[in-house]
């Protein structure tokens, strides 16, 4: 685990949340004004990953392992070369943000949280994505909140991506 006794000279911005909640929307606002790298989690997922979601059918654990792993390697990189960074992932579960989180003591969560009916309707009017609305029940239900101990914060994300991005700045700067 991340040792919490030494504080980052780096930050790293873990947009997470489930499917359609605005993870990518808010992240790009983040690097606008930010100017830090990005990576987007979907980028990291194998074409048996993206096959078994296009068809309907929820990853697994062993799924995500490897997936998670990459996104870990990356966040590694970015604290290695003394660089802030973004990054949106699901993180679903308390055990995948563990993973995101060894040896990295620069990431923070910040967590979308959008009502599920606002959610369906985003999904169901978006368009040139792999994931499909038949997901969203089974993330809700794998969804664990961020524990008290979880460097991260809930942020209600059914506004415009300026005040969201002003809530997660303003939440980030408090734990700073």
């Amino acid at each position: 685990m991340t040792d919490l006794s030494q504080p980052s000279p780096t930050t790293t911005i873990v947009v997470m949340g489930v499917t359609g909640c605005g993870k990518s929307t808010v992240m790009r606002a983040l690097a606008d004004q930010l100017g830090w790298p990005t990576a987007e989690a979907d980028d990291f997922h194998s074409p048996a990953n993206v096959a078994k979601m296009r068809s309907g059918t929820p990853l697994t654990d062993e799924d995500r392992w490897p997936w998670l792993e990459a996104l870990s390697s990356w966040i590694g990189e970015r604290e290695r070369a003394g660089e802030n960074g973004l990054v949106t992932c699901s993180a679903l579960r308390r055990a995948y943000r563990d993973l995101l989180r060894r040896g990295h003591a620069s990431v923070w969560f910040a967590h979308l949280v959008v009502e599920p009916a606002v959610i369906a309707d985003r999904l169901e009017h978006r368009q040139g994505h792999y994931m499909p609305a038949a997901l969203l029940a089974s993330q809700i239900e794998t969804l664990e909140p961020l524990g008290p101990d979880e460097p991260g914060a809930a942020i209600a994300a059914r506004r415009p991506p300026p005040e969201i991005v002003s809530d997660i700045l303003a939440r980030l700067r408090r734990t700073g």
